[in-house]
This record gives structure tokens, sequence and C-alpha cells, in this order.
């Protein structure tokens, strides 16, 4: 049986294809922020369907450099703990998250679509303890990764919504004219 994939309303996608190039690039900041990204994704349109799509975005964010990585991470914020977290684990991750930075100097950035609310805290606080063991070329990958499924979840948010909005969990300082930030 054939996997499928997310799906979204074709007039959706039509509408990503068709959709001035500066609109579609400035929407498709909110979802990872790297202009050289925004750029090469809209000048590829039109896509004939979602998976194409995806997989141009998939392609773009792995031909990002580090330079071009290093921009869209200073956009990123950090993942958001669900509203009835208790101070210590704020602290906790805190705390977590200055250890990082200072190891690696950037924003932790993690994708937590599948996770349920109450396990957020949970796998946050594994996935930086984890990590901060890692080289710095290691963490780079899996940081890289990691851009990538973000990217890709706020794009498949945002042309589910009803064409070109701002990604849910969009990017700090997210605007339709600017963007990026990790994702909840």
């Amino acid at each position: 049986m054939p996997r499928r994939g997310p799906t979204l309303p074709a007039q959706n996608l039509e509408h990503f294809n068709t959709a001035p190039a500066d609109e579609a690039h400035h929407a498709l900041l909110t979802c990872l922020h790297s202009p050289r990204w925004a750029h090469r994704i809209t000048a590829h349109r039109p896509y004939p369907d979602l998976p194409a799509l995806l997989a141009a975005a998939d392609e773009a964010t792995y031909d990002l450099g580090p330079a071009d990585l290093a921009e869209a991470l200073q956009a990123e914020s950090l993942p958001a703990l669900p509203e009835d977290t208790y101070v210590a684990a704020h602290t906790a991750l805190s705390a977590a998250h200055a250890a990082y930075e200072s190891r690696f100097g950037h924003v932790f950035v993690i994708c937590l679509d599948d996770v349920p609310p109450d396990e957020t805290l949970d796998r946050l606080l594994a996935a930086i303890r984890s990590r901060l063991t890692n080289d710095p070329e290691e963490e780079r990958l899996v940081t890289a990764e990691e851009l990538r499924h973000l990217a890709r979840g706020r794009l498949i948010h945002s042309l589910r919504g009803a064409g070109l909005h701002r990604c849910a969990a969009s990017p700090r300082g997210a605007t339709s004219h600017n963007a990026a930030a990790p994702g909840r």
C-alpha cells in the first residue's frame, strides 16, 4: 500500500504557485528565516503537488551553508513550554539552554510537532542534555536537520491554513515581512 504524506487543499497550493514572488518569499521566511532558502523555493514555482514542494524545501535546506544556517538560527526562539509547567522546570530548562548556547553559540532548536504537550518538557530536557555531548560538527548537522523539520512543518501548516499566512509557531519576530523560530 503506498504511503500517504501530508495533504492540503489544491487551491492553497495554487495560490502559493501564483502569488507574487515577494509575497511567496515573505511567507516562506516565516517558516525559516533564510532568504536564500525562501528565494530558491520561490524561484522554482510552480510545484505540481505538496510532495514536490516539500522535496524542494528539503533540498533547499540541505544546501544551506554555515552562514545561511547561522542567519536562520539568529531568528529562532526557544521552544515554548506548556502553560502549566512549574517554575523549577523553567529554571532547569533556562540553565540547560544557557549551557547549550555557551557551548554552540546559538539557540537550541528542536521540532516537537509530534510530541504530546504533557511530554514536551521531558523531551526538551532529554534532547538538550543529550545534544550537549555532541561535538560542534555533529551538533551542526543535528541542528540543520531540526531546522529542516521545523521549516517543513511550518510550511505545511501555512499552506493548510488558506494560502500564504504566517506559519504557526513562527520564528521570533516573524511577520509577513520577516521571520524564523522553532516549533510546537
